[in-house]
């Protein structure tokens, strides 16, 4: 697996401050995607066992409220296979830390047979705390959204919704905070 980028300061791609990496293959080719050189599989540089001693050293600090993984597209299939291992990690050496994650598969496309779903599917999505997911969709495009770029889009709250059975929508603490 390639990956374009690691944010070791982020604010923008969840609540808190973050440690954000994008990796790097899409199928999705969203019309008007931010990151489109990341569609390519092989752009940016290989994940290696260095780059994920990177990302932990980076969420080390208390202020780091959490991990955010983004792509290109993490759930592509070839992409999950590597990023297990890391999220096993991040839950072993960091069990305090939130992550998030941000996915143009559907929540109902990640837990149905989909051309998402491999033998490592089902474990990430039990790691991940928050899902963000459906496709960009440039006629919902919103601005005014949080941590999101079109109104399709939803914010998840992953292990509730996995215990539910049903989408269970994350509360934002922007939204609860009078």
């Amino acid at each position: 697996m390639n990956y374009g980028e690691i944010k070791n300061c982020d604010i923008a791609n969840g609540e808190g401050v973050r440690v954000s990496l994008f990796v790097s293959g899409c199928t999705h080719h969203c019309k008007n995607c931010f990151n489109s050189e990341t569609w390519d599989f092989n752009y940016g540089k290989p994940f290696t066992k260095e780059t994920e001693d990177t990302i932990i050293s980076y969420l080390t600090p208390d202020f780091i409220d959490g991990f955010s993984l983004l792509g290109g597209e993490p759930f592509e299939p070839q992409n999950q296979r590597v990023l297990v291992d890391l999220l096993r990690r991040i839950r072993a050496e960091l069990p305090q830390k939130n992550i998030w994650c941000y996915s143009g598969y559907t929540f109902e496309e990640l837990t149905v047979d989909s051309r998402a779903r491999c033998e490592c599917t089902d474990e990430m999505l039990y790691m991940i705390d928050v899902l963000v997911d459906g496709e960009f969709k440039q006629d919902l495009y919103d601005i005014s959204l949080s941590f999101r770029g079109s109104s399709n889009q939803r914010i998840i709250d992953v292990k509730n919704s996995l215990e539910s059975g049903s989408i269970v929508l994350y509360s934002l603490i922007s939204e609860n905070i009078k």
